[in-house]
């Protein structure tokens, strides 16, 4: 905290000479009579400048004193006369900006502008000044204060959109100046593109219909110049214009006020210049594509002579492999358009190359096409022969596969389209590759989201078509048949609750057969003679099902599910117990008393009902529920000092879910609990309010945002695990809904970085035979105060001191605790054993140990071993590094770096060396498998907080840094992982961008549903 308060009264300091030497400078006569011989003042002015740029980029935390003292002193020098110096201070301005740039997600969240003067809204509120003082300098004659200028508006809008919406006409003059002066390099013109695209993709496009007509013109020269690079951003830029004088996201209405026809011809026809053109650059001929699929998309209707002749351009494009893929966006993009544009002409020869490209090994084409495909299909139907709908399916079998999900859920949203669109089409599914695909797949336990769902309404639309072989019954016995046909079980729980689904889709289609087949699952779970696997399958069936359809009607129900409760099966208990809670949603007065009446009767029995009661509560609507709040909480509140902590966690979920339901009235009941005696009942509601915060606005967060402060006083509880959940809560506050928490951390940080530090007195030795072992008791709320830690980077960065942070990252990385063995005579075995927590709701694999836990609705804690030798005759200490803390702080050091990297810059030597001794630490060759695989992650792990520390410029000139990397050199084995991470690091980049823009282009073919 001193260095943050040196370096903030520094600022001041600098600012203040900043003003100093300008007033000598404006005093020190006329522009005439200036020269550097008589005021030497902006060599002051220059410096002052730098030193501003250096506070700003590494003091986050201070950002809003920064808005207040040093932005406006920086505004004021835009007008500086020494070329230089007015350089300096834009960089300066733009290094502020780069600072509050990260902060946009975390303040947009929908509570951001009641949170006082924030970053972004200081900067709001200085924008009229930013532009009166920059306006000015756009028709300067100097390039690089009109670049500086371009430079400075692309980071404001991309810093806080929308900003310029009112100073649009002041801005564009000086943008087309830049693009229309001769004496304009080629930079500065690329600049000011750049900076034009970024303007017209942030703001509404009703704010540049008066300026059209300006700016049309010269964008059109643009694209015909000769520097590649010039046309390759003037297309992009033309390409957005084209949506601006033509929004499609709207109603049509909304933009006819607006007449696009004196535009289209100039438009159209320096792009298709550019299209036909076969001897110019790759990125000319991709970008040019893409504006000409734009402008059909958009204008279409004003080009009936011009489509013909381009569209068939638009197929020659599609044979050739180099601009295949950027063609197929395009025509998705048309394809998708509301104007409805002929595409038909080229079906018949578009269509079969489209099928083609899903047999490329190209993953982002295959993507793109069937999102292509799945639109043409859908808006296009009657132009589509069965012939061509053909050789798609032909290609669908080895899409449809666990090994890529959203291919898979690609390929099943194409066949539920064809489902609807060409029902005629299914027959030839029956008996063939693709059912025996889909088959495989809804048994894959990695089948979940999108592509389950995708699956789901496939199966509804299939069931639906009444194709013969492939009706009701047919595929139920597809789904079901392997495991009634008891040759094997099914390998994961997984694959029985994705075909449970699966049965509940095909019965809410096809209602008249739900009684039979609902009978016949309730005579699977009583038969005695039934397999595990067959009553795990009709009990979650029977849940399924009955979400949908009220199963009241069947007299033996509740008998038989209360009977599976006491199944020698862990897995049809937990079955039995989500199907009675699914089951009661689909009728909440025959089966709520019901369920509350056995959890008072049946204490046995008490886990699993409140299991049930939880599901009830987690499913049920507001109004159905409502009746029953009262009855619910009087039960709940007598569970939760339960000494089970499964059981509290349960009855705290259900509280948490059940405040939302009356936040006024059931909040306070929580918060008064605070005061209680016990500490299993603090930690049950503090847990309980976990649950009441949500990523999306509900009713409780005003009322929540003015109490979650005296829930997180529970940081300052004696008990160890009332502190730990109370970190839980925390980090799903500052995770989800930031703004809860955001004026607390000033109070709530000290706690915080206090769980990181190793407590001795937390610290015990047990005797284990002839051994003595230690154990941490405070291992559990360091881990949780990192995670916490981690989740402040993306939400609060702006509040953290971040050289304070970063003192507490480096305990991090050093976190160990010794385990010692007494001397022994002769080479004895001995184990140690690490207690770890298993986070709620989710199937959690220990990945070194290859230990799998079931998913569970509470925090339930499991045990991996570790068995090590210990040498005769000595006594033996092995120092042991936990491994999820060492990860955690892996993971923080290479987002700081990108974050905050002159920060980490500065204690760059001190990094290093904990990151050296991890990727050279050498395990003992008579350890267990299990400690090499655990070295080997913790290897990548830290090699990938090296690769983003390389990342920071200058990072390379660090002695300390330049001879680490000259041992990764010299060591094959550091080596080969450092390349392979660089590597991946590439790749995965790049599939992303691809996998993104496939994504956006599926959801464009659902405009016309």
């Amino acid at each position: 905290m001193e260095t943050g308060k040196l370096l903030y009264f520094s600022g001041l300091n600098i600012s203040n000479m900043f003003h100093l030497s300008l007033r000598h400078s404006e005093s020190s006569g006329s522009d005439d009579e200036y020269s550097d011989d008589d005021d030497m003042s902006w060599k002051v002015r220059r410096a002052s400048a730098k030193c501003l740029d250096a506070v700003v980029s590494s003091r986050h935390e201070m950002l809003p004193e920064f808005y207040r003292s040093v932005s406006p002193a920086l505004v004021s020098r835009f007008k500086e006369r020494e070329e230089n110096v007015k350089a300096d201070v834009f960089h300066a301005f733009l290094s502020l900006l780069k600072q509050t740039r990260p902060a946009q997600a975390w303040l947009n969240d929908p509570d951001a502008m009641e949170q006082g003067e924030t970053p972004l809204t200081m900067l709001q509120n200085q924008v009229p000044m930013i532009v009166k003082a920059l306006h000015r300098q756009l028709k300067e004659k100097s390039v690089k204060t009109r670049q500086c200028c371009f430079n400075m508006l692309t980071e404001l809008v991309t810093v806080l959109p929308g900003a310029l919406t009112q100073h649009i006409p002041v801005l564009i003059p000086g943008i087309i100046f830049s693009l229309n002066d001769k004496s304009s390099s080629s930079n500065l013109k690329i600049d000011a593109l750049a900076c034009l695209y970024v303007v017209l993709c942030n703001h509404p496009a009703a704010a540049f219909h008066p300026h059209v007509s300006a700016l049309v013109p010269p964008l059109v020269a643009c694209v015909g110049d000769p520097f590649y690079k010039i046309t390759s951003e003037a297309l992009l830029v033309t390409q957005q214009l084209v949506k601006v004088i033509r929004p499609l996201d709207s109603h049509l209405g909304s933009s006819e006020s607006f007449d696009p026809s004196p535009y289209i011809d100039d438009v159209f026809n320096c792009t298709i210049k550019r299209l036909k053109a076969a001897d110019i650059d790759q990125e000319v001929k991709e970008r040019a594509i893409s504006c000409m699929g734009q402008i059909i998309c958009n204008l279409g209707d004003h080009l009936p002579n011009e489509l013909p002749g381009t569209l068939l351009i638009f197929l020659e494009r599609l044979k050739n492999e180099i601009t295949r893929l950027t063609t197929v966006k395009a025509l998705t993009l048309i394809a998708g358009s509301r104007l409805s544009i002929d595409l038909r002409p080229v079906l018949p020869d578009a269509i079969p190359i489209l099928a083609s490209f899903l047999r490329k090994n190209q993953r982002a084409l295959k993507l793109c096409t069937l999102a292509a495909l799945d639109i043409l299909l859908r808006n296009y139907s009657s132009a589509v022969t069965p012939a061509m709908v053909d050789a798609v399916l032909a290609e669908l079998p080895p899409l449809i596969s666990e090994s890529d999900m959203h291919v898979s859920q690609m390929a099943l949203s194409f066949l539920s389209t064809l489902a609807h669109t060409h029902p005629s089409s299914l027959g030839q599914l029956s008996g063939g590759a693709i059912l025996s695909q889909l088959i495989v797949l809804v048994r894959s336990p990695l089948l979940q989201g999108g592509a389950l769902a995708a699956m789901l309404d496939f199966y509804k639309a299939l069931v639906t078509t009444e194709t013969a072989g492939l009706g009701y019954m047919d595929v139920l016995r597809m789904l079901t048949g392997p495991v009634y046909a008891q040759s094997s079980a099914l390998g994961h729980k997984q694959a029985y609750c994705s075909i449970a689904k699966c049965v509940a889709a095909l019965t809410t289609a096809c209602p008249p057969e739900g009684p039979a087949v609902v009978a016949q699952f309730i005579q699977d779970v009583k038969n005695s003679r039934s397999t595990d696997s067959i009553r795990l399958l009709a009990l979650l069936s029977l849940g399924e099902v009955g979400h949908h359809v009220d199963l009241s009607s069947q007299p033996e129900l509740k008998t038989v599910i209360l009977d599976a409760f006491s199944s020698t099966s862990e897995e049809v208990k937990s079955a039995a117990s989500y199907a009675l809670g699914s089951i009661a949603v689909g009728n909440l007065p025959e089966y709520l008393p019901f369920v509350l009446q056995e959890i008072s009767s049946q204490p046995k029995r008490q886990y699993l009902l409140l299991h049930s009661l939880k599901e009830i509560i987690g499913s049920s609507t507001v109004s159905g529920l409502k009746p029953y709040v009262e009855a619910v909480w009087s039960l709940l509140l007598k569970h939760c000092e339960c000494q089970e902590e499964g059981t509290r966690n349960v009855v705290a979920e259900c509280l948490g879910k059940l405040t939302l339901i009356d936040p006024e009235t059931l909040l306070p009941r929580l918060k008064g609990y605070l005061l209680s005696g016990s500490s299993y009942a603090r930690s049950s509601v503090v847990t309980a309010v976990k649950f009441t915060i949500s990523d999306q606005p509900q009713p409780i967060d005003p009322l929540l945002k003015n109490s979650i402060g005296d829930f997180l006083k529970t940081l300052e509880d004696p008990d160890l695990n009332v502190r730990r959940v109370a970190l839980v809560t925390f980090n799903s506050a500052a995770h989800n809904k930031p703004s809860l928490i955001r004026e607390l951390l000033d109070t709530i940080l000290p706690h915080l970085y206090n769980e990181t530090r190793v407590r001795k007195d937390l610290i015990r030795e047990v005797e284990m035979g002839p051994f003595k072992h230690t154990v941490d008791d405070g291992l559990d709320l360091r881990k949780a105060a990192f995670e916490c830690m981690y989740t402040l980077l993306d939400s609060c960065l702006d509040r953290i001191d971040i050289f304070t942070f970063l003192n507490h990252v480096e305990d991090g990385l050093k976190d160990h605790y010794d385990i010692k063995v007494s001397p022994r005579d002769r080479m004895d075995t001995h184990t140690h054993t690490t207690t770890s927590r298993c986070p709620p709701g989710t199937a959690w694999t220990h990945t070194h140990y290859d230990i799998k836990v079931s998913p569970r609705d509470c925090m339930d804690t499991h045990t991996h071993t570790t068995t090590s030798r210990c040498p005769p005759g000595t006594a033996w200490t092995h120092t042991h590094t936990h491994y999820d803390i060492k990860m955690l702080t892996f993971l923080m050091l290479a987002r700081l770096s990108c974050l905050c990297s002159s920060a980490v810059l500065q204690r760059l030597d001190r990094l290093v060396e904990p990151l050296r001794a991890t990727c050279t630490t050498k395990v003992k060759a008579n350890s267990v498998k299990q400690e090499f695989e655990k070295q080997d992650e913790l290897k990548r792990s830290a090699m990938r907080a090296v690769v983003a520390l390389l990342t920071i410029p200058e990072a390379e000139k660090s002695p300390l840094m330049a001879e680490f990397q000259s041992q990764i050199s010299s060591n094959q084995e550091l080596a080969a992982i450092f390349d392979s991470i660089q590597r991946d690091s590439t790749s995965a980049n790049m599939e992303s961008m691809d996998t993104t823009f496939c994504r956006c282009l599926n959801l464009i073919g659902r405009w016309s549903d």
